[in-house]
């Protein structure tokens, strides 16, 4: 339970960063594939959506135009809420600073797999000319890919593998790369960083198998598949939340203890400028 709380906590380690990485690499593998196999769109995919804006452009297509946009006003609409609940949570001196993205994050799964299969809301088309499941899961992608970057410091990058295949290839070519052997050539031999190429080799393969089970989970059960992956996420957010709430000796505690006592002397204050200034009565 107390490895659960230091994966939102605000002080970071790399063991927590990776950690939350993982869960967080499959979580959007599954998201992004099963949300093709549905929509037939990647849904965390901006490099592709910004070229099809730029195509819509030079074609003069509205519709690749509204598509692309709308996509990406909702990715970065997501990050932008992520960077205002992040930093909300720090101004009000909470611990568990990442747990509110991430819970908004699990309600809005839970409710895109409770009611995606049955409700018009999320098959409505929108001014964008794509379905609100679209715009939902473009936000979710962005909210999602916000938290782990501020978590990590920009390290860690869950929702798109690009980066983590450019490392991982880096590394493994100057793992492979042929070293002269000589003590005037040491400063010059070529080494890999095997940390590097591991966690980037951990990423791919966790949003890999997650878009592999989240495509199952799609093509045979439908949008429910969510519900699981909300409950990861669910997971992970609640039960700090709770304790910070909860926990007499936290800072969001201590503040209301606070506000209590600056209230009831506030209203002794006035009680007290009443009783030594009665009321007139004329």
């Amino acid at each position: 339970m107390r490895r659960i709380h230091l994966l939102t906590h605000q002080h970071r380690t790399p063991s927590t960063n990776w950690t939350m990485g993982l869960i967080l690499a499959f979580n959007a593998g599954a998201i992004n594939a099963g949300g093709f196999l549905m929509l037939h769109q990647y849904t965390s995919h901006m490099t592709g959506f910004a070229s099809e804006f730029a195509d819509g452009l030079a074609l003069g297509d509205a519709r690749l135009i509204l598509n692309a946009a709308g996509a990406l006003i909702a990715f970065v609409t997501g990050s932008a809420v992520t960077a205002i609940l992040v930093n909300w949570a720090r101004q009000h001196r909470m611990r568990p600073i990442y747990a509110p993205p991430l819970l908004l994050e699990a309600l809005l799964l839970l409710s895109f797999g409770v009611l995606g299969g049955t409700s018009a809301l999320f098959t409505r088309m929108t001014p964008f000319a794509v379905p609100v499941t679209v715009l939902l899961l473009s936000f979710v992608m962005g909210l999602q890919n916000a938290m782990v970057s501020k978590t990590s410091g920009g390290v860690i990058r869950t929702t798109h593998m690009t980066g983590n295949i450019t490392d991982f290839g880096m590394e493994l070519g100057k793992a492979l790369y042929w070293n002269r052997q000589g003590p005037e050539r040491d400063e010059l031999l070529v080494r890999h960083d095997r940390l590097r190429m591991r966690r980037a080799g951990s990423l791919i393969a966790m949003f890999i198998g997650g878009g592999y089970i989240g495509a199952l989970g799609f093509q045979h059960v439908g949008y429910v598949c969510v519900i699981p992956f909300a409950a990861i996420l669910l997971t992970l957010a609640v039960p700090p939340l709770y304790r910070e709430f909860t926990d007499s000796t936290g800072p969001l505690q201590l503040r209301f203890k606070g506000l209590e006592g600056w209230e009831m002397k506030t209203q002794h204050q006035r009680n007290k400028d009443t009783d030594g200034h009665p009321a007139r009565h004329d």
